[in-house]
């Protein structure tokens, strides 16, 4: 996992041979596949000590997609990290509580990160794609949002006795563009505005005690899961333009995107000044010079740079010559929700 360097040295190459992390102790909860997993590898690049919690301590399947917290720990070691596997259900508070007496145990009541990314909704969601919410059991919303929100409402409860007592700590909160445009089903965008609003009312009460608390939004992001559902989606819609930034995989990022922006995030000097807002991945690669495993660097989903070849797929070709201008997010919030009317 680790890079082998050149002479020439990218800024995110030199920030993983300083290890910016080294001494800090993180927790990345859903952490065995997926995001999470990209998360909790990032962090290690960056030579944190990270906690990963997932249902799967050895090997197992999820709709056909396998993973596991060994393995994710020992990605996590690969990487130049420490990896602590700790087998958590999300929606058993006690275990949760548990959870992190142990982290305070072992780390003298350290916890300088925590990332809120457990969630047990995509294959419900996958089940319901094709059907309007009322033709759902109610049971979705509960799929979607339990351990994916009120998990991290939980999970943030814990952390923010342990940080507000060092008057130190980050709660990154992963959301989604969901938040802002119809993704999914309802159920699903819902939980994730909710998501928003958490992180940034977590921030009002959080601030005095200097610890910081923002919503990430990933850009498309080619998990285990995410990849097996576009193959299917395509499959049924082969003649809709609109499924083919699907087939052809358009401006995707890998999960260690992810991961490596939060570790910037995480360095970052004048940390409250973020705090209580959204932060996009891509955006922050942008700010901190971090490229994605593949040595690029996705464009934002609001930047010219994505929008116009989106719009029109001759352009993908030419995308690196698109300036990367930035939709404003006034505009963006009048085209999700519409002119007000009076």
């Amino acid at each position: 996992m680790r890079k082998s360097y050149q002479l020439r040295i990218t800024n995110y190459e030199l920030r993983i041979m300083i290890k910016h992390l080294e001494g800090k102790v993180a927790l990345v909860t859903g952490a065995t596949r997926g995001i999470g997993r990209g998360i909790a590898i990032g962090l290690g690049e960056a030579g944190a000590t990270v906690y990963v919690t997932g249902r799967s301590l050895n090997n197992s399947s999820s709709d056909g997609v396998f993973g596991s917290l060994s393995e994710t720990q020992l990605a996590i070691e690969e990487a130049g990290g420490v990896g602590i596997p700790v087998q958590v259900d999300h929606s058993d508070d006690e275990q949760v509580r548990l959870l992190f007496e142990r982290i305070q145990d072992e780390q003298h009541g350290q916890l300088d990160l925590l990332v809120n990314n457990a969630y047990s909704g995509v294959q419900a969601l996958k089940d319901a794609y094709s059907q309007p919410f009322w033709d759902c059991e109610p049971s979705l919303w509960d799929a979607s949002n339990n351990v994916g929100l009120r998990s991290h409402y939980v999970a943030s409860v814990f952390a923010a006795r342990m940080m507000t007592k060092r008057n130190s700590g980050l709660i990154c909160t992963i959301s989604s563009w969901g938040s802002m445009f119809y993704l999914f089903k309802t159920a699903y965008g819902v939980g994730k505005a909710a998501c928003d609003r958490l992180a940034a009312d977590m921030a009002v009460e959080l601030k005095p005690h200097n610890v910081a608390s923002v919503s990430i939004w990933p850009g498309i992001v080619g998990t285990e899961l995410f990849s097996s559902f576009a193959s299917e989606v395509n499959q049924t819609n082969t003649t809709e333009k609109n499924y083919s930034f699907l087939s052809d995989r358009y401006n995707w990022e890998t999960p260690l995107f992810t991961g490596r922006a939060i570790a910037a995030l995480a360095g970052e000097p004048n940390l409250m000044r973020h705090t209580g807002r959204v932060q996009i991945v891509a955006e922050l690669a942008n700010k901190y010079g971090i490229v994605d495993e593949n040595g690029d660097r996705p464009a934002s989903l609001r930047s010219s740079r994505f929008l116009l070849p989106a719009a029109l797929p001759v352009l993908k070709k030419y995308s690196s010559l698109i300036p990367d201008i930035k939709v404003p997010w006034s505009l963006l919030l009048l085209v999700a929700l519409g002119s007000p009317k009076i």
